[in-house]
């Protein structure tokens, strides 16, 4: 008899940093230089209304998953509470939207690396990084909680330290031996607070999305959470908190010190600030951080695609095999699936690094809110099956109900369209598409054929 049960190895330690450093990766350090060459300063109000989003779909899933909790999480919910098909598409598209966002990770460390090592191919730091993090993955569940909360320890002391140091660089006048003056007048005088327009400021939600992909990653972790019920919560209502903090208060520091249409694309923005400031020393600091940032990340969405695949393959939605269960707790062939499948980023980084990262974080994006829509619409789809004392009586509820639903729904439907109006991001809307197209058509003839696809009885 195969094992196929997940054991609980985080505590509430690792669970609020998990939570706290989850959406401190590629994202902020990387990816923010687009969003803000895109928006300007106006990208500072783009992270507060999708920073307000993301809260509402993780409160959604927090109530199913205080209500009920489930290996494979909202893959599970969308079955249960819409359909087999919808689990089926719902759980696949989250392994697409880990398989993105790992491959943008990796591609992302090997520019942070080339700031030291510019001679050494990138290929090679993606090959080196997957390597080392899937042997990781491979340990107990305990051993990646210790490893995420040091990482999220050092990203989050960073920041910290940055935004201080930003206040002091700004309060006494360092930088005035650089070509511009620093200070939070930054943010509207150089062209206004929102330069390209209301297009421009539009524009930039498909990048700062991205950002938050994989906050949803608590709702995998409820299984192996000691103490869920307290400490899922917790985690989840710190989100409101690092975002206004880590977000908008560090890019409102960058921007301040350094005029938003002078940020390059060329390695991390927080680096290159810091370098145009003539703080080599700070910049060199800096990528060290910005690499334990994307370590982290990529350890974060191996685990949260193993998870879901192991979630699957209990439905019956992938092969049996990704069921199986170490005894120390980890799904094995899962993760080792996961190996595979970032070999092939490994390749691409050595054919097209250069424009990688934003081809796939765009591709990621549509792939993060139609999984953040269908985390929604299951919530809906769950209150609407409960009797209404039963719906007074969850422990952990969405706010504005059904309002908050309803409102962030829209603003789902909205991200995608949107991906389609302009012409950086249409491909990805396409390519989103096709795989939703594809994976249906699987479905379907995997029920035609016979194939199990239901879900079990709970």
């Amino acid at each position: 008899m195969q094992n196929s049960s997940l054991k609980q190895g985080l505590n509430k330690r690792h669970v609020f940093f998990i939570a706290l450093g989850s959406a401190i990766g590629t994202g902020l350090f990387y990816g923010s230089a687009g969003a803000i060459k895109v928006a300007g300063p106006s990208v500072l109000l783009a992270y507060c209304i999708s920073g307000v989003m993301a809260f509402m779909v993780m409160r959604a899933l927090g109530e199913m998953v205080l209500h009920n909790p489930l290996p494979g999480s909202f893959g599970r919910y969308a079955s249960n509470y819409m359909s087999p098909f919808s689990g089926f598409l719902t759980g696949w598209t989250y392994v697409f939207e880990m398989v993105l966002v790992c491959l943008a990770d990796i591609t992302a460390f090997a520019t942070y690396m080339g700031f030291w090592f510019p001679e050494v191919s990138p290929w090679l730091w993606t090959l080196g990084i997957t390597l080392v993090i899937t042997g990781l993955n491979l340990t107990a569940v305990k051993i990646y909680g210790e490893m995420e909360f040091w990482l999220s320890v050092v990203k989050i002391a960073a920041i910290i330290a940055m935004i201080i140091a930003g206040f002091g660089i700004m309060l006494f006048g360092f930088g005035t031996a650089t070509h511009h003056a620093t200070g939070i007048h930054n943010l509207w005088s150089n062209g206004g607070f929102m330069p390209n327009g209301w297009e421009g400021f539009i524009a930039s939600f498909s990048v700062v999305v991205f950002a938050f992909g994989g906050i949803e990653i608590i709702g995998l972790m409820a299984v192996e959470v000691k103490d869920a019920d307290r400490n899922i919560p917790k985690a989840i209502n710190a989100i409101p908190f690092r975002i206004l903090f880590f977000y908008v208060a560090t890019l409102a520091i960058l921007m301040s010190l350094y005029p938003w249409n002078k940020i390059g694309l060329e390695g991390s923005p927080f680096v290159t600030i810091f370098e145009s400031l003539g703080i080599k020393y700070a910049a060199n600091i800096l990528n060290i951080v910005v690499i334990t940032a994307a370590i982290s990340a990529i350890n974060s969405d191996l685990y949260g695609a193993g998870r879901m695949l192991h979630g699957l393959a209990e439905d019956g939605h992938a092969p049996k095999k990704l069921n199986f269960v170490s005894k120390k707790g980890i799904p094995v062939l899962s993760v080792l699936a996961m190996f595979c499948v970032l070999v092939v980023g490994v390749v691409l980084n050595y054919f097209i690094h250069d424009k990688l990262f934003f081809l796939i974080a765009a591709m990621a994006t549509f792939a993060t809110v139609f999984v953040w829509l269908m985390i929604l619409l299951s919530q809906v789809c769950m209150r609407l099956r409960l009797p209404k004392a039963e719906q007074k009586s969850l422990r952990y509820q969405i706010p504005f109900w059904p309002v908050g639903s309803i409102v962030a729904i829209l603003f789902m439907v909205f991200i995608i369209v949107l991906l389609g109006f302009f012409e950086d991001t249409a491909a990805a809307l396409i390519v989103g598409i096709i795989w939703v197209v594809l994976m249906s058509v699987i479905y379907f003839f995997m029920k035609k054929t016979g194939k199990n696809t239901g879900i079990k009885a709970h």
